[in-house]
């Protein structure tokens, strides 16, 4: 059997851990630039409140109460609730910051709901945050199992696909653009031939869903009729890192723009080092608003081979710099840059060049120290001089809250 663990309004549920006091309040929390909702609590839900609404819209209605996203307190919760979870179980694949598929081969069948209902009560009680668990024998059934457990108050927070009964039953109340795999694109395929259901999707021909949908529709086809497709999936590493922003405003300052873009080289880097991996290729692009018709336009991409591929901040900050003078053009207002890092290889396989004048095992020492400290005291307590300190590139973050578990200065108050 598969489990899909699926974390309750997940970031908004992060708030609340450290401010019961919202419990019962309508919470949002906001995409970047505080533009728009991205999360909400049942309360926010219940009062008409959609993925994707406008702020400025909600801003001061129904006693509302909204937060900038703060990805650093998510990461951190969620990795404290893939933690619990993987005492419990041989297998875990994190397919997501809020949700994980468990193997529960090891769990008797008779006894896996009582296994599951324990299990969602000692993650809430460990982290906080409440989650929901489905259960089925393929990834796909697991995951419209949770979602069923989500929302029938009747599972108590686990819901269990085992017999064909279920399975129909399950499958004729599920709407097919819903499906794991499905999509924006086939799903208005799928409602275009009449089929409004996962169930009316079964009953389609298999030469039917391979001729329209190819081989990954055919699996999906018969994961939903109970016949396992996808496995387990093991952690690997990226094949290429990216790091953007857009801009809390536009900028046309060449200074301000290459401050950011050397932010964005030292965050690849630091990520490439976390996998213990270097990357041979930089890629960098610039682009202005394209939902300002009335502004210019302009947008550029542009990379560069690495001589030795590398995962130190020095290296990836200048030949960013270096990109970023080729493709930067007065007279654009830009609002967004980003660095893309690939042709990434092992650490310990990277290919030397015999004109390399780098002492490698030095530089490797000093990022090793400098990630320590970083580590200890804060990300960028330590930072490279070109990153500067300025706040015009930043995200707009006006209703963050505080990063309880990974900073002490946002918990100590001294009165």
């Amino acid at each position: 059997m598969f489990g899909l663990v699926d974390c309750n309004n997940f970031f908004v549920s992060c708030e609340r851990v450290f401010r019961p006091d919202l419990n019962g309040k309508p919470v949002i929390v906001l995409s970047n630039n505080d533009g728009c909702v991205i999360a909400r609590s049942q309360e926010a839900k219940a009062i008409g409140i959609a993925m994707g609404d406008p702020y400025f819209k909600l801003e001061g209605k129904d006693n509302i109460i909204a937060f900038s996203s703060n990805q650093t307190l998510y990461g951190d919760m969620s990795q404290r609730v893939m933690n619990t979870l993987q005492n419990f179980v041989p297998k875990i694949e994190i397919y997501s910051i809020d949700e994980a598929f468990l193997d529960l081969s090891i769990v008797p069948d008779t006894e896996v709901v009582n296994f599951a209902q324990n299990l969602t009560k000692f993650v809430r009680r460990s982290t906080g945050i409440p989650v929901s668990l489905g259960i089925a024998p393929t990834k796909t059934l697991a995951k419209m199992a949770s979602k069923y457990a989500k929302k029938y108050k009747g599972y108590r927070g686990v819901c269990m696909i085992d017999t064909p009964e279920k399975r129909e039953k399950a499958l004729k109340l599920f709407p097919v653009s819903d499906i794991w795999g499905i999509g924006d694109k086939y799903g208005q395929l799928l409602n275009y031939h009449g089929v409004k259901t996962a169930y009316d999707f079964i009953r389609k021909r298999e030469s039917w869903v391979r001729c329209y949908m190819k081989v990954v529709g055919v699996r999906t086809w018969q994961e939903l009729q109970g016949e396992p497709c996808f496995e387990f999936e093991l952690p690997s590493n990226k094949k290429s890192i990216c790091t953007s922003r857009s801009f809390a405003e536009m900028l046309t300052d060449y200074s301000d723009i290459r401050v950011a873009v050397s932010n964005f080289a030292a965050a690849c880097s630091r990520k490439l080092r976390e996998q213990n991996t270097a990357a041979g290729t930089l890629t960098v692009f610039l682009l202005t608003n394209r939902f300002r018709p009335d502004l210019p336009q302009y947008y550029q991409i542009k990379s560069i081979q690495l001589p030795v591929a590398t995962n130190a901040a020095s290296e990836l900050i200048t030949v960013a710099r270096q990109v970023l003078e080729l493709i930067y053009f007065k007279g654009y207002q830009y609002k967004k840059a980003g660095v893309i890092v690939s042709g990434i290889v092992p650490a310990k396989e990277i290919q030397g060049n015999l004109f390399d004048k780098i002492d490698r095992n030095k530089q490797k020492r000093l990022f090793q120290v400098l990630d320590a400290i970083n580590k200890k005291n804060g990300a960028n307590t330590l930072r490279m001089a070109a990153q500067g300190n300025g706040k015009k590139w930043q995200l707009k973050n006006e209703y963050i809250s505080r990063r309880y578990t990974t900073n002490l200065d946002d918990i100590i108050e001294i009165r």
